[in-house]
């Protein structure tokens, strides 16, 4: 019977994944600080990252709240069919 090699210790691939994480977070923050020059689905993405991985509660509830104004800005995309202004009724 043979020792098992470690490939990578655990302790460096979770600080690396956590550094990662923090980036996300970091340039969620920034789109989300400027949304006046973003897209609609950046924003969506940002608010998704913040809202799974925000530091506190209040981050998180924000980004929830952004997320419900975007779709009501966009009815669309809300599963609601947008009138077809080619089709008269």
């Amino acid at each position: 019977m043979s020792l098992p090699l470690p490939f990578r210790k655990r302790a460096q691939r979770d600080q690396v994944r956590q550094d990662w994480i923090d980036e996300r977070l970091r340039e969620a923050r920034i789109v989300v600080a400027d949304v006046a020059h973003h897209s609609d689905h950046l924003i969506r993405l940002a608010c998704t990252v913040l809202i799974q991985h925000g530091e506190t509660p209040a981050e998180r509830e924000d980004a929830r709240i952004l997320l419900v104004v975007l779709d009501a800005r966009s009815p669309g995309r809300a599963g609601r069919p947008r009138p077809d202004p080619e089709v008269r009724r």
